[in-house]
């Protein structure tokens, strides 16, 4: 296969994996609308409905160690043609449960596939960077919130015209569709360096603390994430005073800016390079954060969340970059270990900050988010291993 061939299998399969994320956050969008109709077509209660979306979350953080194991033995673009074929049923899985005991199975499933989508996915992002010589992460994250956008966007306009189970069929039909469509053009990193090789016949834990280290900064980079998502819009409206429709736009102008930014991040790290770009970007979420906790005025707190965004847009593309170049170990199991830790801070986290937040208010949380981001700036050196692609010799 001579260089040029290479380049262009490399820019399909990069197209191709673009499509996965696309899809993974198509998913996940289109399943939000759904969650409240739980209540209403189960006759659940709110507590009993948490327990459902933790047994989501659950489903997700089993499978992602377990998709590690899995591409160190058959390589990402297997694991990852398996396990989106099987996302696309997890909306209808979920839908069609016809009872809490049936759905509780159901979302363990679909947390579990759609979790496992998100490690080989990431896996084989890392495979098409070293083959293009250049970051291409924060960009497909940025077609993951994208897709997010139009799941959400879509899902609530397409079920109150046509309903759930309408909805759930036609996601299912356009994700299949667009994951068949891109699993030809995947790329194929089963050929794997000998020191990875080695590390891929291993069935233990790495026992190098570099791969949990760069775990942390995703788990740090995330909680705050997590936060925005899950209480910003509560705490405009009961410490803020902001009336609902106001409070809704907190993690829409993040989320928002995130996407925005990351579609630029591989610009911006391919000039200034992995460490300061987690540098400046971490001092400038924990500003966006801590401005949102003090503030008195909702909309000054909406545009600091907004800012917030900005800079955790690109930190953990980054941190997850890191992760699948680590010396010495194989990509897929280095994922799986930071993608797990890093998920904890969306999938447990905000729990534990609700918890806390009724006692204390979560106006002082959002300031020490602000400080545990201050920590991600001085574990900014840790994100080296992601500029790995950029000193490879071009072939």
């Amino acid at each position: 296969m001579t260089a040029v061939t290479k380049f262009e299998a490399a820019r399909r399969g990069r197209w191709a994996m673009t499509a996965m994320f696309l899809v993974n956050g198509f998913i996940i969008g289109s399943w939000a609308p759904h969650i409240p109709l739980l209540v209403s077509r189960l006759s659940i209660s709110e507590s009993t409905l948490g327990v459902l979306i933790l047994l989501f979350g659950l489903g997700a953080l089993a499978a992602m160690p377990t998709c590690g194991f899995l591409m160190a033995r058959h390589g990402s673009r297997k694991v990852l043609r398996s396990f989106a074929l099987l996302s696309c049923l997890g909306l209808g899985a979920a839908v069609l449960a016809p009872s809490v005991w049936l759905a509780g199975p159901a979302l363990f499933f679909m947390g579990g596939v759609v979790g496992g989508t998100d490690v080989a996915m990431n896996t084989n992002a890392v495979a098409v960077e070293q083959r293009l010589r250049r970051a291409i992460m924060s960009a497909s994250h940025g077609f993951w919130s994208l897709g997010g956008f139009f799941g959400g966007a879509l899902g609530g306009l397409t079920i109150q015209n046509f309903g759930y189970l309408a909805h759930a069929g036609f996601v299912t039909l356009v994700a299949f569709g667009l994951v068949a469509g891109a699993i030809p053009f995947l790329l194929d990193d089963d050929h794997q360096p000998k020191a990875q090789a080695h590390d891929a016949r291993r069935t233990t834990m790495p026992r190098n603390p570099m791969i949990y280290l760069v775990g942390l900064v995703a788990l740090f980079a995330m909680i705050p994430e997590g936060a925005v998502l899950d209480w910003a819009a509560l705490y405009l409206q009961q410490e803020r005073g902001a009336d609902i429709a106001t409070a809704g736009f907190a993690f829409a102008a993040f989320s928002g800016t995130m996407a925005a930014l990351r579609f630029l991040g591989d610009r911006v790290r391919n000039r200034l390079g992995a460490v300061t770009t987690v540098r400046v970007s971490s001092l400038i979420a924990a500003t966006g954060m801590m401005v949102a906790g003090l503030s008195s005025q909702p909309w000054l707190a909406i545009a600091a969340f907004a800012f917030a965004g900005l800079g955790i847009a690109n930190l953990v593309p980054i941190a997850f970059s890191a992760a699948g170049n680590q010396p010495g170990m194989a990509t897929g199991t280095g994922m799986s270990i930071v993608t797990t830790m890093g998920y904890s801070g969306i999938l447990v986290a905000p729990s534990a900050i609700g918890f806390i937040g009724e006692r204390t208010g979560f106006g002082p949380i959002f300031v020490v988010l602000a400080g545990i981001l201050i920590v991600v700036c001085l574990m900014a050196p840790l994100a080296r291993a992601a500029d790995f692609v950029a000193r490879q010799p071009a072939e």
